[in-house]
C-alpha cells in the first residue's frame, strides 16, 4: 500500500487556523458586499425605469385632466347656456376646492407624525453612556405583565403609535 501524505490529518497551529478562518471570513464578507452592490445596481435601474414610466403616465394624465376641464366648461356652456367665463370659472373653483381639501387632509396626516422619539431617546442614552435599565424614563414592569419578547429583559416596549 502506498503512503499518501494528503490523506493524513495535518497538525496546524491554532494561529494558522485562526488566520485562515479570518481570511476566509474576510473574503466571504467582501463577496457578499459585491453581491449586494450588484443587486442594488440592478434594482436601482428597475426603480429608475419604473419612476420614469410613472412620471410619463402622470404627465399624460395631467394633459387629459386639462382637456377634460375644457370639455366640462364647454359642456356647461352648451347644456346650461352659461357664459364661457362663468363656465371656466366654475370648473376652476371646483379644482380649487378639491385642492384645498387635499391640502387639509395632507396637513392633518402630517400632524399625526411623532418623529423618531424612541430612536432619539436611545441615541441620547447611548451618547450619555447611561444604561438603558438605569434610565429614569423607563417605568418598572409590573409582575403581572408579560415579559417582552424582544429587547432587554424587564424593559417594557413602548407603543409605536402616537399617544391619543
Amino acid at each position: 500500500m502506498t503512503h499518501n501524505p494528503a490523506a493524513e490529518p495535518q497538525e496546524e497551529s491554532l494561529g494558522s487556523l485562526v488566520a485562515a478562518a479570518s481570511s476566509h471570513i474576510s473574503t466571504l464578507v467582501r463577496a457578499e458586499i459585491e453581491l449586494a452592490k450588484a443587486e442594488l445596481r440592478f434594482d436601482a435601474k428597475r426603480v429608475g425605469l419604473a419612476a420614469g414610466l410613472f412620471a410619463a403616465a402622470a404627465f399624460m394624465a395631467h394633459l387629459c385632466l386639462i382637456l377634460a376641464s375644457f370639455a366640462i366648461a364647454y359642456a356647461l356652456v352648451g347644456v346650461f347656456d352659461w357664459a364661457e367665463g362663468w363656465a371656466f370659472a366654475t370648473v376652476t373653483l371646483f379644482y380649487l376646492i378639491v385642492a384645498g381639501l387635499l391640502v387639509f387632509v395632507g396637513v392633518r396626516r402630517l400632524k399625526g407624525l411623532t418623529g423618531m422619539k424612541r430612536t432619539l431617546r436611545s441615541l441620547k442614552t447611548i451618547k450619555s453612556g447611561e444604561s438603558e435599565l438605569s434610565g429614569s424614563s423607563v417605568a418598572p414592569v409590573p409582575s403581572s405583565a408579560p415579559s417582552p419578547s424582544a429587547g432587554k429583559p424587564g424593559v417594557p416596549r413602548e407603543s409605536v403609535k402616537p399617544d391619543q
